[in-house]
C-alpha cells in the first residue's frame, strides 16, 4: 500500500483516517459547504462510513479511489476533503472532488486544492485527464479550477439527482501535456 503525502505551499495532503471523522464532519456536516453538493449534509455516522471507505480503498488493488484529509500547513489541523476517483474503464483517467470548511473559503485555498490534486494525478499518478464537474451555480468552484490550468469543456443537463431535484453539472478538465504547474 502507497501512502499519499502531497505538499504545498499552504495545503498538504495525506490519507485520511478514523481520527478525521469530526474534522471532516465539519465540512461533509455543514449546509454552508455542502450547499453545492448532490446530497443533503451527512451526519457522524455516514461521515465515518466515508472515512472507513477511503481506508479500505487505500489498500485495494489497483487503488482506483483516493479520500484524502486536506490539512492546513501552518496550523496542521484538517480543514477538508479531496478524493480522486480513477475510472477502471479508463484507468488514464480519475475525477477530483473536494470540499473545504467554510470559514476557510475566499482565501484562494480552493485553487490551491485544485492545484495539489492536478500535481498528485500527473505527477504521481501518470494520469493522462483529470476532471471535475461543479454545479452551475458554484462560481467559487468554477474560479478555482480556471485558475488552476483546467478547461471548461461543456454543461451536462440533468445530470446529478439531488435532493432539491436535478441538477445540471459544468465540466472542467486538464491534460497532461497541456496542463503546466501554476
Amino acid at each position: 500500500m502507497r501512502q499519499v503525502v502531497c505538499t504545498g505551499t499552504r495545503l498538504w495532503l495525506r490519507e485520511v483516517t478514523e481520527a478525521d471523522v469530526a474534522a471532516l464532519h465539519a465540512v461533509y456536516g455543514d449546509p454552508q459547504a455542502t450547499q453545492y453538493m448532490p446530497f443533503s449534509p451527512r451526519t457522524l455516522q455516514q461521515v465515518a462510513a466515508l472515512v472507513e471507505e477511503g481506508v479500505r480503498s487505500a489498500a485495494a488493488e489497483p487503488r482506483l479511489l483516493y479520500v484524502l484529509a486536506v490539512l492546513d500547513v501552518e496550523s496542521q489541523e484538517v480543514i477538508g476533503v479531496a478524493r480522486l476517483h480513477i475510472d477502471a474503464e479508463r484507468p488514464h483517467s480519475a475525477e477530483i472532488g473536494l470540499g473545504l470548511r467554510p470559514d476557510r473559503w475566499g482565501r484562494g485555498m480552493g485553487t490551491d486544492l485544485v492545484r495539489l490534486l492536478l500535481a498528485f494525478g500527473f505527477k504521481q499518478l501518470g494520469l493522462h485527464r483529470v476532471w471535475g464537474a461543479r454545479s452551475p451555480a458554484n462560481l467559487p468552484a468554477q474560479l478555482a479550477m480556471l485558475t488552476a490550468g483546467m478547461v471548461e469543456e461543456g454543461r451536462l443537463r440533468h445530470h446529478v439527482s439531488t435532493p432539491a431535484g436535478w441538477r445540471d453539472s459544468v465540466i472542467h478538465a486538464a491534460l497532461d501535456g497541456e496542463w503546466a504547474e501554476r
